[in-house]
């Protein structure tokens, strides 16, 4: 299973208000596990940087400036994505966004039923607790130190490690469930016993080491524990 950790930086909150973004970064999954293939891009944004985006990011117009357009790179982020499901947290924001991009060069757009939210994850897991990437990393003992800013590579490789302990660590199909007769499927729970074995095991100690056992505990006289028991 394909999976694809993306993130998002852009020039404000709305599109239609002509907002746009200026980076994208995303780490491909194989079954759970990060792969090593990445995507990431900056963007330039065709208007300037708000301050107050600009303190989130640290992605100013001189830096942006030469970027290509998203024209340029719509394509090879859809090729790269193909049809797998995109992992976001928050995804609503950044599926907006990247839907909007898409549909200004007359690209296809990303159905929204290919998103997981991991913030809507999170939420059902912990209510009422903070569910920002941040507190997410806190809960889960994730290193994101260095993450003095918003970045969109950095903050896709940091959501990949909270999604796989959101979905109960790096084997999250692992169910460990009784066992039952093994040519049942009827799924019961009841207690599971072992079976005997067809044939005793050999033993592993030898005649010799039998008989200086014996020795030993009658030499230890009547009021040994074993003769006691016995």
């Amino acid at each position: 299973m394909r999976e694809i950790v993306l993130d998002t930086e852009t020039t404000g909150f709305e599109p239609e208000s002509g907002d746009r973004i200026v980076e994208i970064g995303a780490v491909e999954l194989h079954n759970h596990m990060p792969t090593g293939r990445t995507f990431h891009e900056y963007i330039c944004p065709e208007r300037s940087m708000p301050q107050e985006a600009f303190e989130v990011h640290g992605l100013g117009d001189d830096f942006l400036r030469d970027k290509p357009k998203f024209a340029a790179i719509g394509q090879k982020f859809l090729d790269f994505v193909g049809d797998a499901k995109l992992v976001i947290h928050n995804a609503a924001f950044d599926m907006k966004f990247l839907n909007a991009e898409l549909g200004w060069i007359n690209l296809p757009k990303l159905p929204w039923e290919q998103a997981i939210d991991t913030l809507a994850i999170a939420r059902k897991r912990f209510p009422g607790s903070p569910a920002s990437l941040d507190a997410l990393c806190r809960r889960f003992g994730i290193d994101n130190s260095s993450r003095t800013l918003h970045g969109a590579l950095l903050d896709s490789e940091i959501l990949a490690e909270v999604y796989l302990e959101l979905i109960g660590g790096r084997q999250p199909d692992l169910v460990l469930a009784p066992v039952g007769d093994e040519h049942s499927t009827s799924g019961s729970n009841e207690t599971w016993r072992p079976r005997p074995r067809p044939a005793p095991l050999p033993p592993r100690i030898t005649e010799e080491e039998t008989a200086a056992h014996r020795a030993f505990v009658a030499a230890m006289g009547e009021t040994a524990v074993w003769v006691q028991k016995a």
